[in-house]
């Protein structure tokens, strides 16, 4: 794998690394400052900022949460790139209850850029052909 794609596959493993270990700041770190994301049903957002600040108000209160990422498909064009990366997440909605939880299984389609900072990414569409809940609950 050549610098750039391993670069770009950090940034997308650096995004379910900050969900699952709740870090914010880290989370954070994977987008640029003006992004177009959309989340489909959860919504769609322009501002990093309170993008993060949502992710955080619904992730905080929940148990352990497993995004696993693959399939990372990486095309660079000088300081541009776009990523196709599958996604399964497991989160469990309330900690120390596995009874409760949503499985969802779907991919990103990504538009990154290079800056000073490394790759980010500017842009997002998520595809969730399956989300699973379990427990009741979710």
């Amino acid at each position: 794998m050549d610098a750039d794609k391993a670069q770009i596959t950090e940034v997308l493993i650096r995004y379910a690394t900050g969900i699952d270990s709740k870090d914010w700041k880290l989370f954070r770190s994977c987008w640029t400052d003006e992004v177009d994301l959309d989340y489909g049903e959860v919504g769609h957002f322009t501002d990093p900022d309170a993008f993060t600040e949502l992710f955080a108000q619904t992730h905080n209160p929940m148990g352990s949460t497993y995004h696993r990422l693959s399939n990372f498909a990486i095309e660079v064009n000088g300081d541009t790139a776009t990523a196709r990366t599958y996604v399964h997440a497991v989160l469990m909605i309330t900690p120390d209850d596995n009874g409760l939880w949503v499985d969802v299984i779907g991919h990103y389609d990504d538009e990154l850029v290079r800056g000073a900072d490394g790759w980010r990414i500017r842009r997002r569409v998520t595809h969730t052909p399956r989300l699973l809940t379990g427990g009741g609950g979710a």
